[in-house]
């Protein structure tokens, strides 16, 4: 296994290769396999974007006749017949079933670049320019998105101001719910020195923050607080949507309409890189031709995959497994929260996005480092990284899923659980 290359000429920027330093070669489903043939089941998943595992066949088998047929693989915005396959289907899957008239904008192939647009056509649709963002939330790292993103040790390296935001506890956090409740009233009072924000951001099950859950009472409260106040409702379901908690949006049944809905990682089936947001027609009215441009938005190949991906949606037999795979996961992390933690320990999540907060992050990644020791990749979030967070692919086989699962037992034992 040489790694050299990557050690002399790549920059020092790179993070996920330390934490997994190996080569890796092949990939199929729920594994990965390196160069020196090691198989590792992998409970990260591109941190969120294989929903559907690597190298789905299906998806793979129709990217190839794409390819093979000279489809047009980079269009910028400009119509082609892959896109037009993806806007129909989405629809016809996605939105028509909800009710939803939400219009399909695709811009650079980033999660990032969609909270990006998601803020611009806020403030450009209510003339205002705060926005509430929410502790412990993450959002992307470029700087408008990263002004909206909790995490300071993301935040210190902006190198200018990260502005125009107010921060409220998260639902989960100390006060959440009074907070909000409190901010509301001040916004009603006209000596509170407080000006009505543009939008509200927030995510239904905060990933990168801890996989702290909201309910739906909460966000619904959300919901009624910025629409009172004329600010749009902005739903960031890029890692929690598609499917990860038992439905295609994180919030289907809630009671929510979100104004703008941002999506990307596992939009493109296969892991090629998609972003794109749902905007309500009359926030959407507000956008100028080209007035959030970028030159990949037309993936021809995320087109192609995406849209086989939609096919796990026309009835409910995926979404079912989720739903039972991620009662599975539950129930052993809190029987190893009982066997092996103490009263620290917390498990939470919902469907697939289930996680294990064990209260440090030291101890977080050394049980990391032991695992990937034993062949499996998980990843730590939260602060100071204390949060195992388990995102294996949806359609992982359940033999699977059990063995990861011993793993990562062994894994917390091995790392100093009791």
């Amino acid at each position: 296994m040489d790694t050299t290359p990557f050690e002399r000429h790549e920059s020092q920027v790179r993070g996920y290769c330390r934490a997994y330093p190996t080569v890796f070669a092949s990939a199929s489903n729920a594994h990965q396999v390196d160069e020196d043939g090691k198989r590792y089941i992998d409970f990260f998943a591109g941190a969120g974007v294989l929903n559907f595992g690597h190298n789905d066949p299906a998806m793979k088998e129709a990217i190839i006749a794409f390819l093979q047929a000279d489809g047009v693989a980079h269009s910028l915005d400009t119509h082609t017949t892959a896109k037009r396959d993806f806007i129909e289907r989405f629809h016809e899957v996605v939105l028509a079933p909800r009710g939803m008239d939400h219009r399909m904008q695709f811009m650079g192939p980033t999660g990032s670049n969609a909270v990006e647009a998601a803020l611009k056509l806020a403030r450009r649709t209510t003339g205002r320019r705060e926005v509430v963002a929410f502790t412990h939330g993450f959002h992307g790292m470029t700087l408008g998105s990263l002004a909206a993103t909790a995490n300071d040790a993301f935040r210190q390296w902006a190198g200018v101001p990260l502005e125009n935001v107010v921060r409220l506890p998260f639902e989960t956090a100390p006060g959440g719910a009074e907070a909000l409740e409190a901010y509301r009233a001040a916004l009603q009072d006209p000596s509170s020195g407080l000006r009505p924000p543009a939008a509200f951001l927030v995510e239904t099950v905060q990933a990168e923050g801890g996989v702290n859950v909201a309910s739906a009472e909460w966000l619904v409260r959300v919901q009624e607080v910025a629409h009172e106040v004329g600010a749009l409702l902005v739903v960031d379901d890029i890692q929690a949507g598609i499917g990860r908690t038992g439905s295609y949006f994180s919030f289907d049944g809630m009671g929510l309409d979100p104004d703008i809905i941002v999506l990307a990682k596992g939009l493109g089936g296969f892991g090629t890189p998609i972003a794109m947001t749902l905007n309500r027609p009359e926030v959407d009215d507000h956008w100028a031709p080209g007035a959030h441009t970028g030159t990949f938005r037309g993936q021809g190949i995320s087109f192609t995959a995406g849209r086989v991906a939609l096919d796990h949606f026309t009835d409910d037999r995926l979404m079912s497994a989720v739903r039972a795979k991620g009662e599975v996961m539950a129930s052993r992390l809190s029987e190893l929260a009982r066997t092996l933690g103490d009263e620290r320990w917390e498990v939470r999540g919902r469907g697939m996005m289930q996680a294990l907060d064990t209260g440090d992050g030291d101890l977080a990644r050394e049980v990391q480092r032991e695992a990937f020791e034993r062949g499996l990749l998980i990843g730590p979030c939260g602060p100071e990284g204390r949060v195992l967070k388990l995102i294996p692919p949806l359609t992982i086989e359940d033999e699977v899923l059990a063995e990861g699962l011993d793993l990562l037992e062994q894994a917390l034992a091995a790392a100093g659980g009791r």
